[in-house]
Formats: C-alpha cells, sequence, structure tokens
C-alpha cells in the first residue's frame, strides 16, 4: 500500500498456528473489508508455506461485492444456505459466489458440502457460479473455522457475493483420480460413518483393497496421511460426476470409516487410484481453452486445493498452482482444503474432493 495501492477487500488463507484476530484487527483499521478461512498449508505466487498465511488484497469497487456469514449452530445446513443465497440475491440481481464453509467441528462433526451446494443451486439457480473450499486445521483434526473482520466460527459459511454484471468470475474443478474394480454398494452407514460394503466391514474391506493390515495403519493421523488421502471413494450421483470421499479416520470398534462428507445406504461407489503424472498437464491444458475461449486477462486467479492433491503429487502440486497463475498473467493465492467447491467439467456445479478447482477474477 506504501505506493498508493488501495485495497477494498481482503482474501485470507491461514494457519490455524496464527493469530487470525490480530491479522483481521490491522485490516480492519486499514478499512479493509476481509474473508477468510484456516488452512492446511496456504501459497501464492512461486511461494508454498505451512503454517503462516496467504493474502490477497483486491480494490475491486464496494459496490460490486458483499461479504456474507451465515452461522448454522442449531439451524439446517440447507437452512442457512437458503438465509446466505437469500442475502446474495439481495445484493445483487445476478450474484456470484466466493465460498469458504468450516469442515471439521472441534466436536469432530462434518459439515455436509454436498447439502450445502445443493441448497445454494435451489435458492439462485444453476446458473450461478460459485467456487471455494472448505476450511483446514493443519491436518491436526482439532477444528476448523471461518471468519471475517469481527466474526469467526467453526461451523458456518462465509461467502463473498459478486455482482457478476461487474466482475467475471471463469474457473473449472479438476480431480485426475481414477476408477478401479466393480460399483459396490454400501449397505450400511449413518451420517458420515460408513459401517458396511455389500454386507462386510468397511475398515476390513477397505484395507483389504489397499493390500495394507491394521498394524501398519493404527495412527490415525497416518491413516488419513498416508492412506485416506490417496484412495478416496467415488460416490456415483446420477446426472453428477461422482462424488469424492475421502476416509479420514477409523472407528475400531465399530470396524467403520470415517468419511470426510454424509454417505447414504444404498448407495453405490468403486475404489480409486491416485492420479498419473499427468494431471498438472491435463489441468493446464483445460485453463488455457478457458483463457483462450474468453479472451481476457484476470484481475486475480484463487487456487482451492485438496490437501491430498499436496500428499499425492508432492512438488507438482506447486508447479499445479504457478502454472495457473502463470496462464492467466494474474496474482495469485490459494489454500490446501478439507473439500471443494466450483463447476466440473460437465458444467455442473459439485462439491468434491481431491480436486483442483480454481477460478480467475476480472472486474469490467
Amino acid at each position: 500500500m506504501a505506493d498508493g495501492y488501495k485495497p477494498t477487500l481482503a482474501i485470507i488463507f491461514i494457519s490455524v498456528k496464527q493469530d487470525r484476530n490480530a491479522v483481521c484487527e490491522v485490516l480492519t483499521t486499514a478499512g479493509i473489508d476481509c474473508i477468510g478461512a484456516t488452512s492446511c498449508n496456504e501459497f501464492t505466487d512461486g511461494h508454498q508455506s505451512d503454517g503462516a498465511i496467504a493474502m490477497m488484497l483486491l480494490d475491486i469497487a464496494k459496490e460490486n461485492y458483499a461479504v456474507l456469514t451465515e452461522e448454522i449452530g442449531t439451524n439446517t445446513i440447507a437452512g442457512a444456505a437458503g438465509n446466505l443465497s437469500e442475502a446474495a440475491l439481495e445484493k445483487f440481481k445476478t450474484p456470484s459466489l466466493i465460498i469458504l464453509s468450516t469442515s471439521l467441528m472441534e466436536t469432530g462433526a462434518m459439515l455436509d458440502g454436498e447439502t450445502l451446494i445443493r441448497s445454494i443451486e435451489k435458492s439462485i439457480g444453476s446458473q450461478v457460479n460459485m467456487f471455494g473450499g472448505m476450511a483446514g486445521d493443519d491436518m491436526s483434526f482439532t477444528g476448523t473455522n471461518v471468519f471475517t473482520n469481527n466474526w469467526s466460527s467453526d461451523y458456518a459459511v462465509a461467502a463473498i457475493a459478486f455482482n457478476e454484471e461487474k466482475v467475471k468470475m471463469y474457473g473449472v474443478a479438476l480431480s485426475g483420480w481414477k476408477s478401479i474394480g466393480v460399483s459396490r454398494i454400501i449397505t450400511k452407514s449413518k451420517d458420515n460413518l460408513l459401517y458396511e460394503i455389500d454386507g462386510k466391514p468397511a475398515l476390513e474391506m477397505y484395507l483389504r483393497f489397499l493390500g495394507e493390515d491394521f498394524d501398519s495403519t493404527q495412527d490415525q493421523s497416518k491413516f488419513f496421511d498416508g492412506v485416506g488421502l490417496h484412495y478416496p471413494l467415488q460416490i456415483e450421483r446420477p446426472g453428477h460426476e461422482p462424488m469424492m470421499c475421502n476416509p479420514m479416520g477409523y472407528n475400531k470398534e465399530e470396524n467403520a470409516l470415517m468419511l470426510e462428507s454424509n454417505v447414504e445406504e444404498g448407495a453405490r461407489f468403486r475404489f480409486s487410484t491416485p492420479p498419473d503424472f499427468d494431471i498438472v498437464e491435463r489441468v493446464m491444458e483445460k485453463a488455457k481453452e478457458i483463457r483462450a475461449e474468453h479472451d481476457v486477462d484476470a484481475d486475480a486467479v484463487l487456487i482451492f486445493s485438496c490437501a491430498s492433491r499436496l500428499s499425492a503429487l508432492g512438488p507438482m502440486a506447486q508447479q499445479e498452482n504457478d502454472g495457473l497463475a502463470e496462464i492467466w498473467k494474474a496474482p495469485m493465492a490459494g489454500f490446501y482444503t478439507y473439500g471443494e467447491f466450483g463447476r466440473a467439467i460437465n458444467g455442473k456445479h459439485e462439491f468434491h474432493s481431491t480436486t483442483c478447482s480454481w477460478v480467475a477474477l476480472k472486474e469490467q
């Protein structure tokens, strides 16, 4: 800001190790609106950090955006999503959204991202553009937060609503994980606990698929980082792309898998294998396609990349992020998430896992 740049809006991706209240206080004192989420590593152009802060400062005209929050609390996710959608429609005739939601609460409960996305679509319409991610917690599984200048919550949705007539969004969400084997049936589940697959104990079936024994995955954090992130379940959704669903842990006594999303009994799924090394090239090719199609220069690029990509791709994950910034020739910021929102290749909005969901912003 020393050279006269006057930002109006800050988008913050921050480690739970950092003091987010102090950061918000600095921004509030400077008259800058802010919105943010806790992260599982954060990144900007040419830089990736663990336990730090990444921030995108934008000088968008204040009449072209609004920062919205909706505490879920005792409300339902559908109800909270409806309230947030109504607030966006009150601000703008054609709103588009950057969504930041919590994922894991301190109690261990998970926010259902699928219900969130479908409820927003129901309220605003499937034509709405929306991208974003679920907050992380440095893979500590202690609880996630979203926040604005003077507000913070571990069970809520925050969003930037843009006037789409003035701020255009271009983006897509890509995974790269491939399905393998036959379709299987979830025969017993409750919320995000999967008890039985094809009538057999879920944890036992999952480990058998991987060729692992339980002794090698005794540590819960190692189970998620070493196994669950790499081998998600692909839940079939009629008319939509499969929902990628990572096992985040297990209940040994129940022989059950703890998933990152709620799953219904009777749903079908297939196991997955990690992506090939050409996945980054496919992400770059699609980005070049979209930029060429619209022939625009972006003001900024935001990236919401699954924590599993950092684990599975290693240094290539940063290459992917930097490549997107280079294609759009724009400042970039993003974070590794516990779930992503964005328009899939087929054009439909989805709640994702294992994806790189990115969006370029351009103010008219």
